[in-house]
């Protein structure tokens, strides 16, 4: 072969391997026009598949409203594939899947509806070890109206051997697309025949079709189908012999040539029967039965006809039997009169039946409105009899049997349902439409609801009796919640639905109509139903505020705009826009400044009242304004806005339907600025002991119309960390405030605040001791009175003003010997403070008792030259206690002493002495013990102590007593019972002994008294 020979032969061989092992799926070609109504088939296979030899198949539709949107119709796996749309129809095999063979199916429509036009898919799942191929196909299917009319008038028809039989049969169609027609005629020679005989066809193609048994009478020109007209087929039958007795119908196919150029049959109409009665010749006596309809439905009129065929009838007489199923209905004799079996007679009272002559040869039986029970074989029975006389019969002929079949009444009703507000938000109406298409008799609406939490309870919405009677659900009829609900009837066969206005989401999800329609005591009922959404009225419902300016000069306005957006248009809604408010700094939660309703009335809230008189309010679509003029510092703080919506229609405004609140936004007022200058220059001051001094606080400028408020501070002396101590604070009304260590009587004697002039303030100090020495300065708030209230405008610290004592030269002799000692909690110990010497004669002494506590020193007692003692610190005051057994003892006693006791101690003696009369006590010497270290240790543990820091152990000590005298008490009741009970068998004991020796001894006499005798 070659070299290139054998590439070439790779290369197919490759290509016939990858081609094997391609999976397609082939559906019928289209795009495919189908008669509304019709029974619909559409074809797929599949090939080039791997897997099981049964494949499976799915088949969706691609609406035209919706071509992107796959909806599910059936699966030959997936009982649940079908979406809610087709799930009723798969089920009631209105739409099913015929398997041909294991990898072809066809898809069965039996009723073709409107809305099944669309682009359908054919998908089989992979079972391929790879996905290579095609996997689904599609084609196009139209759903077209059936225009194709066929009719002739049904009549009984009597003829001769021999003579000529003619009908005529009109057929039309006024279809868009191009079809082809074609006309057949049939027989039906029994009248229970059930299989038609063809006569004669004229075909699509415009071709002559002769059936079997007419061939050679066709071929011999007597039977022949001509068209006369546009619309008008006639069909002859020459020389009519007997075997073309019976019924002959016309039939009329309506045919159009799919894409694949295959020929189908889209529509065929029957018209109705014409009852064709052959009268033999030369027969004495025949019998021909014929109805214009054998096939009829409840509530139908059936009539037969009864041919008696005879040599010179006029002058005979005949007696005329009806039989159903060989069973006698009604007899007319020779004279005409009728007599009903008595079964029948009822009805035939009631008009429903009727038999009569017509003529000598023709006899009528009449049934109206037949029902099931008509059903049967009928017969006619031909006597000739003579008269006068008793009707001898000469002789007699059956009829063949007709078959007469009454089918129940089949509603021929289509239901669709649809709605023009699919999508709406609470508040809007909601329109559906209940389309009934072929009802014959009155019908009746009933509109469910099915929650979108289905499957749930189905609640009743309206119901419209066959008579116009309206009827609404318990749910729906409070006209204040859904507005005033309409079921209409716009025609014969339209039920609309209207709700006004929405409630919630809960209003969404299914509507059904349920249809029933009556006719002659039987009802049926068609259901469909439509999907509805309903959106909160919360959703996209959104508020956002802003604001130009987020810092306000004090006496400035400020605007702030809400803007609201929403997913409806807010202009047809309620709006209710709340504005809220915060002061800074947070109190937690906001308060209401102001609430706009729909009817535009305000209310003002409670808490912030001073809003009223300076904001202004204004709306434009749908943004709304808050202005606020003269801004002050209370109107600092934060701001959101709030809107509520309620659904349209709503008279009475109850719970808003939705609530949005906005994003906060902080305003900051800034005050005037405060211009205060405290002079800071630090200085220093000496003072000789008991004398009198003032610090002074100097403000160098302030606002003209300030207020000041002077708080006073004291820096003790090192260690220089030491935390500053408040003494006393003078506020803007002049209100004094004195610190913790400044508090009692005695300090606040002596440490004064005053103001000297307008800009100078005096910390004035009296009696100043060596517990006074320190730094000293003063804080100045400035305040202003503004629209609404005082507020601080700021503040400034002074200089230091050094405080020293000016000690004298002369130093006691006082013992200063450090000492440490232990006192355990609850016990007293004394901190001794000895003066060794006496001191001079008119001085007298003083002595003051300090405590080191966190870097401080603290006075804790102080004993006055005068005698007066103050207590600085009124908390341990009731335990301390100054004892002065000598003149030079001023040792210190601590009663009950705790573990914050513990510390260093040290006491500090002065000696004074008066001038003269009139002048004051001067500070001569003084001197300062050594230090007393002093711990305190935790109280002994005692047996009680124990007891009592131990509840378990307390407890069980108080219940032990308890347990023992429950058990004493006991064992003492066991004791009882058992003594009771071993006396009472002692006794018993004793009884039964003295009984047998009574019984003994009576024994004894009878022997005795038997040996006497």
């Amino acid at each position: 072969m070659g070299l290139t020979g054998c590439l070439v032969a790779a290369f197919l061989l490759l290509l016939l391997g990858l081609s094997t092992g391609q999976r397609v799926v082939t559906v019928q070609k289209g795009p495919l026009y189908r008669v509304r109504g019709s029974h619909v088939t559409l074809w797929c296979k599949v090939s080039g598949y791997q897997g099981p030899a049964e494949q499976n198949f799915q088949w969706s539709i691609y609406l035209p409203s919706a071509p992107e949107r796959e909806v599910q119709i059936v699966s030959t796996v997936d009982p649940s594939f079908p979406y809610a749309i087709y799930t009723q129809r798969v089920r009631s095999r209105g739409i099913y899947v015929e398997r041909v063979q294991g990898d072809a199916v066809l898809l069965h429509i039996t009723e073709l509806q409107d809305r099944d036009a669309g682009m359908y898919e054919c998908h089989t799942p992979n079972t391929d070890e790879r996905y290579f191929g095609s996997y689904s196909a599609k084609t196009n299917l139209s759903v077209i109206a059936n225009t194709l009319l066929a009719s002739m008038v049904p009549q009984v028809l009597t003829r001769t051997e021999g003579d000529t039989v003619e009908l005529t049969c009109e057929v039309s169609k006024s279809t868009a697309q191009h079809t082809h027609l074609s006309v057949g005629w049939y027989h039906l020679q029994g009248a229970g025949e059930r299989r038609a005989e063809e006569v004669l066809t004229l075909s699509k193609d415009f071709i002559l079709r002769p059936g079997p048994s007419y061939t050679q009478r066709f071929l011999a020109g007597d039977v022949r189908l001509n068209k006369v007209g546009n619309t008008t087929y006639k069909l002859s039958i020459g020389g009519a012999e007997p075997s073309d007795r019976g019924q002959l119908y016309c039939e009329a196919a309506e045919w159009i040539e799919d894409p694949d150029e295959t020929w189908k049959d889209i529509s065929r109409k029957q018209t109705g029967r014409t009852s064709l009665v052959v009268m033999s010749q030369g027969r004495d006596l025949s019998v021909d039965i014929a109805a214009a309809g054998s096939s009829l439905s409840e509530g139908d009129t059936l009539q037969l006809n009864c041919m008696v065929g005879a040599q010179k009838s006029s002058s005979r007489h005949f007696q005329v039997l009806w039989l159903l199923n060989g069973m006698e209905v009604a007899r007319v004799d020779p004279y005409g009169v009728l007599i009903w079996e008595e079964e029948y007679e009822e009805r035939a009272k009631l008009g429903q039946l009727r038999a009569f002559k017509q003529s000598n040869t023709v006899y009528v039986l009449t049934i109206y409105e037949v029902g099931l029970k008509d059903n049967g074989t009928y017969y006619c029975s031909v006597s000739e009899v003579k008269i006068p006389g008793d009707f001898h019969s000469i002789q007699t002929n059956l009829s063949s049997g007709i078959q007469v079949d009454v089918k129940p009444i089949e509603s021929r009703m289509r239901l669709s349902v649809s709605t023009s507000t699919p999508q709406v938000v609470a508040g809007d109406a909601l329109t559906l439409l209940c389309e009934v298409q072929g009802a014959a008799g009155p019908v009746s609406v009933q509109w469910w609801h099915l929650p979108p939490q289905h499957p749930g309870p189905r609640v009743l919405v309206a119901t419209m009796e066959r008579d116009g009677t309206l009827s609404l659900g318990s749910a729906y009829r409070d006209g204040r919640t859904r507005g005033s609900l309409r079921l209409e009837k716009a025609s014969s066969g339209a039920f609309t639905l209207v709700i006004p206005n929405t409630l919630d989401e809960g209003d969404g999800g299914r509507y059904r109509c349920k249809a029933t329609e009556w006719s002659r005591g039987q009802s049926w009922t068609e259901e469909e139903e439509t999907a509805v959404t309903v959106s909160s009225m919360g959703l996209g419902l959104h508020a956002t505020l802003r604001s130009r300016i987020a810092t306000i000069r004090y006496g400035q306005s400020f605007e702030l705009i809400c803007q609201v957006s929403a997913s409806y248009t807010l202009e047809e809604v309620p709006v209710s826009v709340g504005w809220l408010f915060q002061p800074s700094p947070p109190t937690g939660h906001y308060h209401e400044l102001v609430r706009v309703f729909p009817s535009g009335t305000m209310a003002w809230g409670a808490a912030q009242p001073h809003f009223q008189g300076k904001a202004q309010l204004t709306k434009a679509a749908t943004s709304f304004r808050l202005h606020i003029h003269n801004a002050a510092a209370a109107d600092e703080g934060t701001y959101q806005c709030e809107v509520e919506v309620w659904r349209r229609n709503t008279l009475l405004l109850g719970q808003p339907a939705a609530t949005a609140r906005s994003n906060a936004v902080g305003i900051k007022v800034v005050l005037p600025e405060s211009k205060l200058q405290v002079a800071t220059k630090e200085s220093s001051v000496e003072i000789a002991g008991g004398a009198d001094t003032a610090i002074e606080c100097r403000i160098v400028f302030a606002q003209n119309n300030s207020q000041f408020a002077i708080t006073w501070y004291l820096l003790p002396p090192p260690p220089a960390d030491a935390t500053p101590l408040q003494i006393v604070r003078a506020d803007y009304s002049s209100i004094l405030e004195y610190g913790a260590e400044f508090s009692s009587p005695a300090q606040k004697s002596r440490f004064l605040s005053q103001r000297a002039s307008s800009n100078v303030f005096w910390l004035r100090i009296l009696s100043v001791n060596p517990g006074d020495q320190g730094r000293y300065y003063c804080v100045v708030e400035e305040w202003l009175w503004l629209a609404d209230g005082w507020y601080k405008l700021g503040e400034g610290a002074s200089g230091r003003t050094m405080l020293q004592f000016k000690l004298p030269e002369r130093e006691l002799q006082l013992e200063k010997t450090n000492r440490s000692i232990s006192a355990r909690e609850g016990e007293e110990v004394t901190l001794h403070c000895l003066l060794q010497g006496a001191h001079l004669p008119a001085t007298r002494l003083s002595a003051t008792w300090f405590r080191e506590e966190s870097s401080h020193v603290r006075p804790l007692l102080t004993l006055h030259h005068d005698g007066t003692i103050e207590y600085p610190r009124e908390s341990v005051a009731g335990r301390l206690h100054l004892r002065r057994p000598a003149a030079g003892d001023f040792s210190l006693t601590l009663h009950s002493v705790e573990e914050g006791d513990a510390g260093v101690y040290h006491c500090q003696v002065q000696e004074w002495q008066q001038q003269s009369e009139e002048k004051d006590w001067a500070l001569q010497a003084w001197a300062r013990s050594g230090y007393t270290q002093l711990t305190t240790i935790p109280p002994e543990s005692t047996v009680l102590s124990r007891i009592c820091s131990s509840p378990p152990l307390l407890n069980f000590i108080l219940y032990l007593p308890l347990v023992l005298i429950l058990l004493l008490a006991l064992a003492v009741f066991c004791w009882y019972f058992k003594f009771r009970k071993s006396k009472k068998d002692n006794i018993t004991g004793d009884q039964l002994m003295e009984l047998q020796r009574l019984e003994g001894s009576r024994k004894l006499s009878l022997s005795t008294m038997v040996d006497v005798t």
